[in-house]
């Protein structure tokens, strides 16, 4: 007797268990899900310099319901009207878990809409939504749309330097480049020794001179560029004021190159682009090479630290992108 009662209560229990262990697995489906809400503090953002550092507008969300409770992951979504967030015409910004608002400076703003392409001269109307998921297994749902209305201004700006290195022409001079528009351009040019003046655009309308005592004035005369060479240019036009100092440069030494052998460089042009990129397009033959800094082997860039093998014989283009210490960096050596 006691047998049998054992045997129907284990029986019991397991069908118990069991009973308990589906009832927790279908509380841990998830449902279709219902998207969050959007909220923006503007529908107006019309963006410029002055307000680079100053918050431009803040968006507030709330999570989706998926049915449970589960970590869900956001991602802002910004798309030219008209547009339905297509995948190429849609910008994704991922939202930090357990944030509930996300606010922009002008500077994080305006870098935003540029990444979308819009139009610098006139307003753009722009949809934004939040994209919720919480697994790749279920599909993600939208908040609501928020539409504004928004400018932004081109935020990397340069100056020009004509001068007798190149014959005096702005249309072919060099460019220092100013990577936030904030009025200050640097940027290496190599000089031959001569005079040169400062134009804000390619044409001789508005140029800056020598005012004396490292002064900038519209009606200065010519500006000294010392000595032969390359130089680390930095003008100010909001205190109107420059430095020239001597700057590092960068060239291929090797016996890919003609006439080198290994021991006469040939320069790379710097970029100015901001990003410390330095490039040249050469005849190369077969055989190697590599970069280095200012003539010397102290400094050196070459395929992980050998030399760069040329196997057949061409014009190349050869790009380095050198990293913020100065001293490694990265290359790429296009055939053309």
């Amino acid at each position: 007797m006691k047998s049998i009662f054992f045997k129907s209560f284990a029986l019991s229990f397991i069908v118990l268990s069991l009973w308990s262990c589906k009832k927790d697995e279908t509380r841990a489906i998830a449902n279709a899900g219902t998207g969050g809400t959007l909220k923006s503090s503007a529908t107006t953002v019309i963006l410029d310099k002055s307000m680079l550092n100053v918050n431009v507008i803040t968006f507030t969300l709330s999570n989706a319901n998926f049915g449970y409770q589960a970590a869900v992951t956001n991602i802002l979504q910004l798309a030219p009207k008209g547009s339905n967030f297509a995948a190429d015409k849609t910008k994704d910004v991922i939202i930090d878990p357990n944030v509930t608002t996300k606010s922009y400076n002008g500077l994080d703003f305006n870098n935003l809409l540029l990444s979308l392409n819009l139009s610098t001269a006139v307003n753009s109307d722009i949809e934004i939504r939040v994209k919720a998921s919480i697994s790749n297994a279920v599909s993600p749902v939208y908040s609501n749309v928020v539409s504004i209305s928004a400018k932004p201004f081109p935020l990397t700006s340069w100056v020009y330097v004509p001068g007798a290195y190149q014959g005096w022409n702005p249309p072919t001079a060099d460019s220092l480049v100013s990577v936030t528009g904030n009025g200050i351009y640097t940027g290496i040019i190599k000089l031959d020794g001569g005079n040169f003046k400062i134009t804000t655009a390619k044409k001789w309308d508005v140029a800056y001179g020598d005012a004396g005592g490292g002064k900038l004035s519209t009606s200065g005369g010519d500006i000294s560029s010392v000595s032969a060479g390359f130089k680390l240019l930095t003008i100010d036009l909001n205190a109107n004021v420059y430095t020239i100092i001597n700057a590092d440069y960068w060239s291929i030494i090797g016996n890919a190159i003609p006439g080198s052998n290994w021991t006469v460089d040939t320069d790379l042009s710097p970029v100015n682009d901001g990003k410390n990129t330095w490039t040249g397009t050469f005849a190369l033959t077969p055989g190697a090479f590599k970069f280095r800094k200012n003539h010397d082997w102290g400094t050196s860039i070459g395929d992980n630290g050998a030399d760069i093998n040329v196997t057949v014989a061409g014009n190349y283009k050869l790009t380095l992108t050198l990293n913020a210490d100065g001293k490694t960096g990265v290359f790429t050596m296009v055939k053309i």
